[in-house]
């Protein structure tokens, strides 16, 4: 008998790697998103480039390491040896979101350069966390005297202060009063893997918009909703998107289920407004 099997798409490979918490792949589920730039992208391949990086630095570990001289290593490793680093020159460059392009660079932007140094710290045995801090993703590493919150572009530990101030433009934006301020710590939770993949999928949404790139943005629109399949807002950016590239159908579709789940938006009419055009224009 003959058998035959169906390759996943992009999406459906995607899907099976996000449905549970229990058992998230961060890195492998971080590195797919590349497969919409890229089709043909082999995951397991750069999985196995991860794989041989962690061999190179395990070498560099004595048996009686403690974690500080672990995470010393990892940073020496990273970005000394290795020169990982920051895009400064091309940060908006929609690559410095894909983990493939990021491996061969070695430049990025934070959340991936940290999904990358995670994954190594994670083999060395050191509790190394995501932090999605307003405006510059950062890790967090638990070690016996405390906690170390690393800048991921350069490996810099940072201070309560200088963490503070980086937040100050944040806070501005927001209108944050003093008597409303948020303490620093709620600032620096461990980001989900979910909500990191979240994270870097919205940096593409953000690019995407702003250069009109509707047919990219559905795309990553449509893991978003295969994400979070609860955040209505993402049906609606969809299809606004399938609206601009002239795909009435899917527009109307996704804007309806925006309108059904979201109750108490404050775009409710403007978006029930743009649904009736869609509808007289596709009738």
């Amino acid at each position: 008998m003959k058998l035959s099997y169906a390759v996943p798409t992009p999406l459906e490979y995607f899907a099976a790697l996000v449905q549970s918490d229990a058992e998230f792949p961060l890195l492998e589920a971080a590195i797919s998103l590349a497969q919409d730039e890229y089709p043909q992208l082999d995951v397991q391949q750069v999985l196995g480039e991860v794989d041989q990086l962690m061999a190179r630095l395990r070498r560099r570990i004595p048996a009686d390491a403690v974690p500080l001289q672990k995470l010393r290593t990892v940073n020496q490793f990273f970005f000394r040896d290795l020169n990982f680093g920051g895009n400064v020159n091309n940060y908006y460059d929609p690559e410095n979101s894909f983990v493939s392009v990021v491996l061969r660079s070695r430049r990025g932007i934070p959340i991936s350069l940290a999904v990358l140094w995670i994954e190594l710290a994670h083999g060395l045995g050191l509790a190394a966390r995501g932090v999605g801090f307003p405006g510059h993703f950062m890790i967090k590493v638990n070690l016996p005297k405390g906690q170390v919150v690393i800048d991921p572009v350069d490996g810099r530990s940072l201070s309560r202060e200088e963490l503070a101030e980086r937040l100050e433009p944040f806070r501005q934006k927001t209108g944050l009063l003093d008597e409303q301020e948020v303490p620093l710590g709620l600032y620096l939770q461990s980001s989900p893997p979910r909500d990191i993949v979240a994270r870097m999928l919205r940096n593409l949404k953000d690019i995407h918009t702003a250069q009109g790139d509707w047919q990219r943005l559905v795309a990553v629109q449509d893991r978003l909703t295969v994400l979070l399949p609860q955040a209505w807002g993402e049906y609606r950016d969809r299809g606004l998107a399938h609206a601009e590239l002239g795909n009435t159908r899917q527009a109307v579709f996704d804007l309806e289920t925006y309108l059904e789940n979201e109750q108490e938006g404050l775009d409710i009419d403007a978006v029930a407004e743009r649904a009736a055009e869609l509808r007289r224009a596709k009738n």
